[in-house]
Order: structure tokens, then C-alpha cells, then sequence
């Protein structure tokens, strides 16, 4: 990588403080080469942007980060709850087997070092988590099919399982998403928080229609499984208000750019 890209191209992360073993950001809008409704920093393959602007900005973001390109992971998400591994073998893959290895994942999550695991959202709401004892992270999609299925607390169970992670130690992040006031559902959607046992007073607002508070709905997930709630950040920034910092599918339609929230383990003898 080279030193000769112009500032303007460079992205304009929001950052998160986790603490110094780990970088953890979401993207904005700003500092990329996308146009239209994909301006200006979009890395997502699969919402239509042009692959050549999509590679530049990866391009910046690794630039950015210090990292290679093939040390960033994120995956082509379906609103499951596939929680997937990313180990120290990642870098050495194939475009083809990474991108194989990350079809129809929602979660992702690591100890490798110097790997940057994210998620792609544009309403929906990223989380991140931070094992600091273990120096383990994990990037969480959850749209409402997601929360509702509790992709969350499946991360959390997932990392207890492979790194041994104590969810009370964990430290969170609830990034940009859309917001109770914005996000109007219909019936069935209330129906299937009910459902699944969410705390309804909570979390449900009866406007014109029914809203969904899916912050805090993820909230009481992470803090059901563990995890502080002093511990547990909430960005509190409305992609739909904010359209013009952050993309919004509802505000801007389905062909639009796509948010990235990335955490990336710092490399521990940089930290001590």
C-alpha cells in the first residue's frame, strides 16, 4: 500500500472507545468515491454500487485501518442468526473460499489479530462486542428478523463457546440504526416480538402504528445473557433522521450504500 491517496478519499469513521486492545468504527457517508444514492462510502457488494468505486473504498478504509485487503471480513448477510469464525487462516484463503466461508452469515467474530470483522447495515442496527480478557470481538447484524430471533445473545453464547468468553466482562456497542420514533411496523412484525417474549411495554410504542425500539430490544438481549448494562454503548444516531451522515434503505430505497461497522483486535504488544 501506498501513501498517495488525497485525504477527501479517506473515510470518515465514527469511533468507539472499547478500550486500547481493539479499533471499533461505523462508517459514514463521507470520504469515499461512490455516486448517487451509494455517496460516497460504500464497500458493499450486494446492494448494486459499481465494483471499481466499491474496491477503491475498500481500498481507503484497509489504507486507513494499516491493514491488507485481505484482512478485512464481512459477510453477505441474510437476516439469520449464522454466527461464524474467523481464524488465523483468513488472511491465506482465497477471494473465492472467503467469500464462501461468509455467504448467509449475520455474525461474525475472532481472536486474530489485525483481522477487521464488520457488518453491513442501513437501518438495521450493528453491534459490536469486545472480550478484552480473552481479546476476542464480534460485529453482530441485527434487522428486526434478526433481534426478533435474537442473533445477540446467540454471538454471546458463541463466543462463551470458542473463546471462553465471560458475557459479564464483555464490553457493547449499539451502533447507528433506525429509531423507535422511524421505525413503523406493522402488526405481525409487533406480533412476532410478542412472540419471542420481548418485554412489550419496553420496547413497543403505539403511535398512528405500532413502533419497534430494536435498540433496545438488542439491549435486553445482550444484558439477559450477561453483559452490564453499564457496559453496553448506544450510538443514539437515527439513520433515517440522519440520511445525509448515514444510509437509510427507508429513506433512501434498497439500491443505496450500505453502513460498515468494523472492530479490528489490536496486536497485544502494542497494547501492553
Amino acid at each position: 500500500m501506498t501513501d498517495d491517496m488525497p485525504n477527501s478519499d479517506y473515510p470518515t469513521l465514527l469511533h468507539y472507545d472499547l478500550g486500547n486492545g481493539v479499533t471499533a468504527f461505523s462508517s459514514t457517508r463521507k470520504g469515499g468515491v461512490s455516486q448517487g444514492n451509494y455517496a460516497e462510502f460504500n464497500i458493499n457488494h450486494y446492494c448494486g454500487d459499481d465494483e471499481q468505486a466499491i474496491a477503491a473504498n475498500c481500498f481507503a478504509l484497509c489504507h486507513l485501518l494499516g491493514i491488507d485487503s485481505n484482512h478485512l471480513a464481512y459477510p453477505h448477510q441474510v437476516h439469520g442468526t449464522e454466527v461464524r469464525q474467523i481464524g488465523v487462516n483468513w488472511p491465506s484463503l482465497s477471494e473465492q473460499e472467503r467469500a464462501q466461508m461468509l455467504e448467509g452469515v449475520d455474525a461474525v467474530m475472532t481472536d486474530t489479530a489485525g483481522v477487521c470483522i464488520g457488518v453491513s447495515t442501513a437501518d438495521c442496527i450493528p453491534i459490536l462486542l469486545y472480550d478484552a480478557e480473552h481479546h476476542a470481538c464480534a460485529a453482530i447484524h441485527a434487522g428486526w428478523r434478526g433481534t426478533v430471533a435474537r442473533i445477540a445473545e446467540k454471538a454471546v453464547e458463541a463466543m462463551t463457546l470458542s473463546y471462553h468468553t465471560d458475557a459479564s466482562q464483555l464490553k457493547a456497542v449499539i451502533g447507528p440504526g433506525i429509531s423507535l420514533e422511524s421505525f413503523e411496523v406493522g402488526d405481525e412484525v409487533y406480533e412476532s416480538f410478542s412472540a419471542a417474549g420481548f418485554d412489550m411495554e419496553r420496547i413497543a410504542h403505539r403511535y398512528a402504528k405500532w413502533h419497534i425500539d430494536l435498540w433496545e430490544a438488542n439491549r435486553l438481549s445482550l444484558i439477559k445473557m450477561g453483559v452490564g448494562a453499564d457496559a453496553i454503548q448506544i450510538s443514539g444516531i437515527c439513520t433515517y433522521t440522519h440520511a445525509d451522515r448515514f444510509f437509510s434503505a427507508r429513506r433512501l430505497g434498497i439500491n443505496s450504500g450500505r453502513i460498515f461497522t468494523g472492530i479490528i483486535l489490536n496486536v497485544l504488544d502494542e497494547v501492553r
